[in-house]
């Protein structure tokens, strides 16, 4: 930190204010995990003289009391752990996902709605906000798009690895003669722009268009042209959104969406990265998934980067997904258990 701190004194560290920025982000986070690791650091000391004296007095009844407490310091440890691997440029920012259901129709589209339900899951159990930004439900069941913003230090980090194309293997409940299904989804994470990121936006380089918002039916119907899509010309990108009642919100997300895809498209251009996340959208082919989620004829899920893999479907729905979270960002440092 001494050499950011030093950064940060130069007369003319402002003058450069991207880099500046960068800077004064890496700094934040770098003094969190420190302060994290001295936190940790008195625990394990206090733990280990405690360890002693009921060792020492034979007292059953501390011994019990230090073991479970050691269930949390080790997963507070593992996770600081982890915490260092997120060492890239955008790792530290919010995240915005976005979920579009593949070829398939109804059961596709409920695949869709399934790994939304999965990531909103984990995002509250970890601690993380979120908000909807677009969610455009499908006529039968499940949706066709849904984006949404994931709210908290890091949450690109840890869900950046999440990008890529979602199989699932199971009877289809939609299906009367009880067949077996093969579905498909992909998953775009995009860093999110953040109020210490500039991300200019020509007004004559998009086009705004307003809709009536589609519904499931009832109240959820929108009977105004509140709805709004907006299209980036240059660059091609088309975002909307229409979660909001207010025309004026919904033109706030959309360019909100916008901003993060313009972000992440600037960042592939400069590192010209062949993984990039703008082109990954693009070229992504249903045959290269990541990670298959089979329900029958038996319970699996397996991550196909890391060969990380779970028997238990329903916890992994149900937002349990940090193994196959921490098996990648191993795997992208070179360590692993």
């Amino acid at each position: 930190m001494g050499e950011l701190n030093a950064a940060m004194a130069a007369p003319d560290f402002w003058s450069h204010r991207e880099k500046a920025q960068a800077t004064v982000r890496e700094l934040k986070h770098a003094k969190a995990t420190v302060e994290e690791f001295e936190r940790l650091a008195v625990r394990v000391r206090d733990a280990g003289e405690l360890l002693e004296m009921a060792l020492e007095e034979n007292d059953a009844e501390t011994l019990a009391e230090i073991a479970g407490s050691l269930k949390d310091l080790i997963g507070r440890v593992d996770g600081l752990e982890l915490r260092s691997f997120l060492s890239g440029e955008e790792d530290p920012l919010g995240a915005v996902l976005s979920i579009h259901p593949g070829a398939g129709g109804t059961e596709s589209q409920d695949w869709a709605e399934m790994l939304l339900r999965m990531y909103l899951r984990w995002a509250e159990k970890n601690g993380f906000q979120t908000r909807m930004l677009d969610y455009q439900a499908a006529e039968e069941a499940g949706l066709k798009d849904a984006t949404f913003e994931v709210n908290g230090d890091f949450a690109f980090g840890y869900l950046r690895g999440e990008s890529g194309v979602h199989r699932l293997v199971r009877i289809s409940p939609f299906d009367a003669s009880g067949r077996r299904h093969t579905s498909f989804a992909s998953v775009f994470v995009y860093p999110q722009v953040d109020g210490t990121i500039e991300v200019e936006i020509d007004e004559s380089e998009i086009r705004i268009d307003t809709f009536r918002a589609s519904g499931a039916g009832g109240q959820h119907i929108n009977k105004t042209d509140s709805a709004v899509r907006i299209t980036h010309l240059p660059s091609g990108i088309v975002v909307s959104s229409q979660n909001e009642r207010s025309q004026h919100r919904n033109r706030d997300n959309a360019f909100k969406i916008l901003q993060s895809r313009l972000y992440a498209l600037k960042l592939e251009e400069e590192r010209k990265k062949l993984d990039s996340l703008y082109d990954q959208q693009k070229e992504i082919a249903w045959g290269s998934q990541i990670r298959s989620y089979v329900f029958q004829p038996y319970t699996m899920v397996k991550d196909h980067r890391t060969k990380f893999e779970m028997t238990d479907v329903q916890k992994v729905m149900d937002g349990e997904i940090g193994g196959f979270i921490n098996a990648n960002l191993r795997s992208e440092s070179g360590k692993s258990r």
